[in-house]
């Protein structure tokens, strides 16, 4: 057990480390800092050692096991670069059935670095600038996402595909992130 809690911290920590690496180039320091932190807590940190194996999320493990994962439902809660995080009860088209909303640019910039890091740590050599985009194609038709969020989540992963992390991190500063330092200007 000790050997799995080891390697568990250095895998969310090494993946920590790439999203704040990712969100510092565009910008977003402070959620670059602040990413993922849930991972550490008894909830999060308990189930990924537990259904640790090195190759994928340990929430996928549990959920075969339990049926379920309280560390995903736990995490999806507290982080906000998850899209599953931004759904409220609809008033109009179904009353009461949760419907996604839009995410702000911001998160979604930070999720862009959440699937990248991801996508490294668990590929390792065989990672390319595809992999995010292959990786969301798989599991794109189930998700509840929100129009406009999944808009423009797929062209910025599909921009990483075709030209590589330079010119999609150029295109999210701009974008999605120089606009919100703007506004934050504008207020002082």
């Amino acid at each position: 057990m000790k050997g799995t809690a080891w390697k568990h911290f250095k895998t969310i920590t090494y993946h920590k480390y790439l999203v704040a690496k990712g969100c510092f180039r565009v910008g977003l320091y402070r959620q670059g800092l602040l990413h993922d932190l849930s991972k550490y807590s008894p909830t999060e940190f308990g189930a990924g050692i537990k259904y640790y194996q090195g190759t994928r999320s340990p929430n996928n493990a549990e959920r075969e096991a339990r049926g379920y994962s309280a560390a995903w439902l736990h995490h999806k809660g507290r982080n906000r670069h998850h899209y599953e995080y931004w759904t409220d009860y609809s008033t109009s088209e179904a009353p009461g059935t949760i419907v996604p909303v839009p995410m702000p640019d911001r998160y979604i910039a930070e999720m862009i670095m959440d699937r990248i890091a991801a996508c490294k740590v668990y590929e390792g050599k065989d990672y390319t600038d595809a992999s995010p985009y292959e990786y969301y194609l798989k599991g794109s038709f189930r998700a509840p996402m929100h129009e406009q969020t999944r808009k423009k989540l797929e062209r910025m992963l599909k921009l990483l595909a075709r030209d590589g992390e330079e010119r999609t991190f150029a295109r999210i500063r701009k974008e999605m992130v120089q606009d919100l330092h703007s506004r934050k200007r504008k207020r002082i």
